[in-house]
Order: structure tokens, then sequence, then C-alpha cells
């Protein structure tokens, strides 16, 4: 990384370390920063024959696009934050000063090239090797959960119609329109290392057996992974399943009990199997 201009070297009067940047300089030292600039460089715009603005660097962008899925940045969210946070534009190697900033639209062609090479998914399988090699990613234990992500639901566009990969659900009283990520992730970190995404209808309890990676010997999960052992696909998987009790039986426990005092309102520990 280039070394930044008096204004963004940190000369002020400091005050605190604090959280975010003591994550960011973790990360900072435990993402194998080269092997994914490699890995996306291929695929990465060269600069014009004609000249005009070269692109950002790929592991600037790449930084960036992190810092999104860390802090859960929108692509607006994240061009304002790189202008606002000196400590955001320290950890991708800008100079507010020297330096062009990324737009939105850059950050989200960004993403869109990822996509289309399917790097994600090995750039995930190219940093949980790498945090296994140094002892970070344990894998005795495997959590797995869904999270719906939203789409637009609008037919106001240029197909008049929405995307046909996403579908409506219901969860609870309100429905949702989107997809599912699906996630396995290492119980004792809890570093994500395995990602499948579905339409939003698919149910949680039928991809259980994509989130395990073979080497742990426990998984955990909510509710809505009731009867998972006894499924189909599962039969080959040698792990003891540790599913949460669904809401209603909890409530009709004996409060005078160990399991019905751990099950009551309140204790964080008490959904148990």
């Amino acid at each position: 990384m280039k070394q930044l201009s008096l204004g963004e070297s940190g000369f002020e009067r400091k005050t605190k370390r604090t959280r975010k940047r003591e994550f960011l300089d973790e990360m900072n030292l435990v993402v194998p920063w080269a092997e994914l600039v490699s890995l996306i460089a291929p695929h990465a715009p060269a600069p014009g024959a004609k000249g005009g603005r070269p692109p950002f660097a790929v592991e600037t962008m790449l930084r960036i696009h992190f810092i999104q899925q860390w802090f859960n940045l929108s692509d607006p969210a994240m061009e304002e934050a790189l202008y606002d946070m000196a400590l955001f534009r320290e950890f991708v190697g800008l100079d507010a000063g020297e330096d062009n900033l990324p737009d939105e639209s850059t950050i989200l062609r960004f993403r869109h090239l990822l996509e289309t090479h399917n790097l994600s998914l090995q750039i995930l399988a190219t940093v949980n090797a790498t945090l296994a090699a140094k002892g970070l990613l344990l894998k005795s234990g495997t959590v797995v959960d869904a999270t719906l992500i939203a789409a637009p639901s609008s037919t106001k566009n240029s197909s008049g119609e929405r995307d046909p990969e996403m579908y409506q659900t219901k969860k609870g009283n309100q429905w949702h329109f989107g997809m599912k990520a699906h996630i396995g992730v290492d119980a004792d970190s809890g570093l994500v290392h395995t990602v499948v995404g579905t339409a939003a209808n698919v149910n949680d309890v039928t991809q259980a057996h994509a989130l395990v990676h073979g080497a742990e010997t426990d998984v955990f999960a909510d509710s809505g992974y009731q009867g998972v052992g006894k499924r189909e696909e599962t039969q080959e998987i040698n792990v003891n399943w540790h599913v949460a009790m669904r809401a209603g039986k909890r409530k009709v426990l004996d409060k005078s009990t160990p399991m019905g005092a751990m099950n009551r309102p309140g204790n964080r520990g008490g959904q148990l199997v």
C-alpha cells in the first residue's frame, strides 16, 4: 500500500483505538490479499489504449468490497463512507487529498465483475483455506441458518417484469420477495465457510446438508430445521444435530424443572433440543 499524505497519515492527536480499527487491522493481517488479487486480476478491466482515467487497483476495489460486506453498506453508503471516514480510506489505500475516490457505480461494477465470473465462492474458499491453515477456522462445529435478501418487486422497469429467479415467501405475518442465503458458520470463530443461494420460498431445512463441510462433529440450528436428522439427504452425514425447540413447545414446559427453567422467557441459552 502506498504512503499517505500528511492529512491522512494519522499525525493528528490520537483519541482512542476503536473496535473498527482493531477489526480492520486484524483483517489486514489474516486476509490473503495477494492471492485474491491474482484470482481477480485476469478478469479486471485494463487501462484503455486511448488513455483516459485508469481503473482503480484490484486490491483497492477488493478491500472496498470487503468493507461493504463487513459493515453492511450499500453502494451509495460505501461511497459516502470513503469520503467521511479516514479509517476506511487508510484501509483501502486511498488518499482524499491526492486520489479520486470510486463512486457508487464503480463499486457496483466491481461487484458485478465478481458475480459474472463466479469469483465470490472462489474468494470464500481461498480465505477459508488460509484461515484453516493458520488455525483460525477450527471446523469442529457448524451453525446453520438462512436469511432473506430482498429484491425489487415492482414491474416498473424496462422489461415490465419481476426478476424470474426471485420468489415471494411468508415469514411470520409478513410477505417477502427475493432470494434466500443459506449459510454455514464455524461455531467457534463465527467465520462463514459455506453459502448457498436459493429462491426465497425454499425451506431452510432442505439446504442443511449442503452447509456442512464434513469435518465437524456437531451442527447447531434454530427450530426451522426440525427433523433435519431424519431427512434422506442427511443420512450420510455423521454429525450430531442440535436443533432448537419450537416456541410453542417451550411455552408448555414445566418451569419448575431444570429444562423448563432454562427455556423460560429471557434466557438467552434457552432454546434446547
